[in-house]
């Protein structure tokens, strides 16, 4: 048996020599962008998780290779992060120290993997060379007016005395300290994602990207059509709400504010006797996320400001509430209320004793409220008897009549905030000057560099804020003292242009020259977790149409096609985590059967894009089918004996299956189903080992035929199947040869129809192959599902085969 650790090295060490795995821009015309999601250089060794991803991946990759692509796969580090200034803050160990040490360790463990990734083209988001690129295009979106600063709510710990990401924030509290996390004001910068909102959306059809996936981003951007109405508050002010159903407006009943509201303020002036109830509801309100308030199970409450709002067709006074499940945030930080017909103002009216008022009537049947369908308007005046759009189009335009109201196109999608008060990012290439305003760091004097002397241990501020000799710079417009931002930008920007990077990965003049970009993206296949789909693939895709607009690049999207992975469970089922025990660990199986035979029982054990539990007993099966591959190639490879040399039944029926085969797994592959393909393979090395085991053969056509099938394991085994090609006689490596193509003729078994008769008397019709003996064609007739009920416990006395006719049974 082969020493698989060994024969491993053997061949890193010859791809590395002859440089087989990266990119030749000479043959660019044929490129395929193959990329996996870059990874988190985390304190722990490549996890199954990794591996999942990154290992099957390589095999389509390889496969395209042999199929006469050029491939393009690199690797890189999304290296800035929160784990490691967390980190940092626990032990003491500087962000950059263990990222660099974390980065050496998983580079070695990838390159042991055996995947042919391109690492020239290696980038690593937190050195230099690769966040000045980044500053530089927070810059060009700044120049087009998509990047500006405006005051918006954080996560606020008041225990570490900073702003928190949503992802560290647990059940409400920081992940941390347990302290309650509040909600506050802070001035932050964002990205203008909200004017490509249709674009967005509008695009996702034409993507070969999972429905689920592009489901969830049009979900995520929320487009609405329906009505902006104006009510008049007592104090003077308007209060304006969108609504998808301005059919309802006549059933009015309250209209609610976000807590956060700007508004609040002046209604508690104007009524000081529920000032003390009004702070403590927002002060409430501030302690859960919006994911927590806009939840269906969470319950409903709200506080009564004393205020009033007039409506604008019945000019009736109505009530204003507070209330959390609605968001400054999205739309205009209003809604109307209108209980009969919204489940949750239904709960919220029952709740507190308010009015439920019927504007909508069921058509046929009686109407149970609260009743959110399309109807017939009742209690709605001049528009009775309406329904539907027709309703809608009429009220829309009596309020735009009125100039109470308009028609509009909403977007649930904000603009993205990409302010981080956290010091392991890059710096936010800005400055602060009491003269001048916000000034752009000119272009020529980037990177802002981040310092290493920093202390970021939270004390209530950015961490670079209290590094003077970071802060203190002069204003490049008037040459007057000035202030950096003391922010650096959220890790998702370094990854929303990562994949334009790798193509001109050493350019020192440019981030990429279009003509590279334009040559060699989009990226044609994107392997990664489903998690990413409304931040990371929704981000890069808005940069792509931004950059596109600059003319910095000629294409549309990112990535032409998605591919998620599944999930690797727990051998009970359950994810995987270290408080449940159930971690799998790569390493002790790699040490014991080589990284081939682990990559391919993680493709043979599951279904690539659903993943499934571990089973220790699979992978020792695989290690068995390699031990049997490899005993089958030795052995035709010693024998000296040709055989006989023309092409008989036994040739024609392992040539079959071995098409049958490779047919199958040419398309399997593309569809990201290994599994499959690996099972086409088992069945085509029994089919050799049957062959094999017939007194004579024809011996150049097994060992042609054994050929055939290290072409065909090479991409889901690349050591072992290189190992095999060399006892094959071969030098030049597997992966120059061509993946084998599907010889359509050798499908076609040539079959004769035969009538068959039981006791003379026709039972059945069915093909037989011509090549067929006299003994099979009486198996084959007695174990058909129409024959064998007609002979089962009698006695076959005589069976009269007229060849390529007739079969007849005389039973008794």
């Amino acid at each position: 048996m082969m020493d698989m650790k060994s024969v491993e090295k053997k061949w890193q060490e010859k791809w590395e020599k002859s440089r087989l795995n990266v990119f030749n821009k000479k043959n660019a015309d044929k490129k395929l962008y193959v990329l996996e999601m870059f990874s988190y250089p985390s304190a722990a060794n490549l996890h199954v998780g990794h591996w999942y991803n990154y290992g099957p991946t390589d095999s389509y990759a390889r496969f395209k290779k042999m199929q006469g692509y050029e491939v393009f796969q690199p690797m890189g580090f999304d290296a800035f992060g929160l784990p490691a200034e967390n980190y940092a803050i626990k032990t003491g160990i500087h962000p950059k120290d263990s990222t660099e040490k974390n980065i050496a360790l998983m580079e070695r463990q990838l390159r042991n993997m055996g995947a042919m990734f391109d690492w020239t083209a290696e980038i690593k988001t937190c050195e230099e060379n690769y966040y000045k690129w980044t500053q530089w295009l927070f810059l060009q979106l700044y120049k087009k007016g998509l990047a500006y600063r405006k005051e918006a709510l954080v996560n606020w710990c008041p225990g570490c005395e900073t702003v928190l990401a949503n992802e560290q924030v647990i059940d409400g509290k920081c992940e941390r300290c347990g302290n309650t996390v509040l909600r506050k004001d802070m001035t932050q910068w964002f990205f203008k994602i909200t004017d490509y909102a249709e674009e967005l959306l509008s695009d996702l059809d034409g993507l070969d990207w999972p429905e689920k996936t592009k489901l969830m981003q049009k979900n995520w951007i929320g487009k609405s059509t329906g009505c902006e109405i104006d009510f008049e508050c007592e104090t003077g002010d308007t209060i304006t709400v969108f609504t998808t159903r301005p059919d309802t407006v006549f059933g009015v009943n309250y209209v609610v504010l976000a807590p956060e509201h700007p508004l609040v303020e002046k209604l508690k002036t104007a009524h000081p006797e529920n000032a003390k109830a009004i702070d403590a509801y927002v002060q409430y309100a501030s302690e859960a996320n919006d994911i927590d308030r806009l939840s269906t199970a969470r319950e409903k409450t709200g506080v009564a400001t004393g205020a009033y709002a007039i409506h604008p067709l019945t000019q009736k006074k109505v009530p204003i509430y507070l209330a959390d499940y609605v968001l400054y945030s999205y739309g205009t930080g209003a809604v109307m209320a209108v209980s009969a017909h919204d489940e949750r103002d239904y709960a919220f009216a029952t709740k507190y004793g308010l009015p439920i008022t019927q504007v909508i009537q069921k058509k046929g049947g009686e109407t149970v409220l609260p009743f959110c369908e399309d109807g017939i308007l009742v209690n709605s005046g001049e528009f009775d008897g309406l329904s539907g759009e027709d309703a809608r189009d009429a009220i829309s335009a009596k309020l735009a009549k009125l100039g109470k109201g308009s028609k509009k196109v909403n977007y649930r999608l904000r603009d993205w905030s990409v302010s981080r008060q956290r010091y392991w990012g890059a710096p936010i290439p800005m400055i602060h000057c009491e003269k001048c305003g916000v000034v752009p760091v000119p272009e020529k004097d980037l990177p802002v560099k981040l310092p290493y002397d920093v202390e970021f241990r939270p004390n209530g501020k950015s961490p670079l804020a209290s590094h003077d000799g970071f802060m203190h710079c002069t204003c490049p417009e008037c040459g007057g003292k000035a202030t950096r931002d003391p922010d650096t930008l959220d890790t998702f920007v370094c990854s929303s242009w990562y994949y334009l990077r790798y193509a001109d990965a050493h350019n020192e003049k440019q981030a990429w020259s279009k003509e590279v970009a334009d040559t060699m993206l989009p990226v044609d296949v994107y392997v990664g977790g489903s998690e990413h789909a409304c931040m990371h693939l929704l981000y890069a895709r808005f940069i792509t149409k931004a950059l596109r607009d600059m003319g910095l690049v000629s294409f549309d999207e990112p990535f032409k096609r998605l591919v998620h992975q599944g999930i690797i469970l727990g051998p009970d089922g359950n994810r995987m985590s270290k408080s449940r025990g159930n971690v799998v660990s790569p390493d002790k199986y790699i040490d014991e059967y080589g990284s081939d035979i682990f990559r391919l029982y993680l493709m043979f054990g599951f279904s690539y894009t659903e993943g499934g539990p571990w089973n220790d007993d699979g992978i020792k099966s695989i290690a068995k089918f390699i031990d049997r591959v490899e005993r089958l190639v030795r052995k035709a490879m010693d024998d000296k004996t040709s055989g006989y040399t023309d092409i008989r039944s036994a040739e024609k029926e392992l040539d079959y299956v071995k098409n049958y085969a490779i047919k199958s797994i040419t398309r399997d592959v593309e569809l990201f189903s290994f599994n499959t393909s690996v099972a086409r393979i088992m069945e085509y090395v029994n089919a050799l080992q049957k062959y094999d085991a017939l007194p004579e053969k024809n011996g150049a056509f097994f060992k042609a035929s054994l050929e055939d099938l290290v072409r065909m394991l090479a991409p889901f085994t690349p050591h072992f199947a290189e190992e095999l090609w060399e006892i094959c006689g071969n030098k030049d490596s597997v992966f120059t040869e061509s993946y084998p193509i599907v010889d359509e003729q050798a499908l076609i078994k040539a079959e004769t129809e035969y009538a068959v008769q039981v006791n003379s008397k026709i039972k059945a019709k069915l093909m037989i192959a011509e090549s067929a003996t006299e003994e099979e064609i009486k198996a084959t007739v007695c174990a058909h599902a129409e024959i064998a009920p007609l002979i089962e416990g009698k006695t076959i006395k005589k069976c009269i085969i007229v060849k390529g006719r007739l079969v007849n049974l005389i039973v008794g």
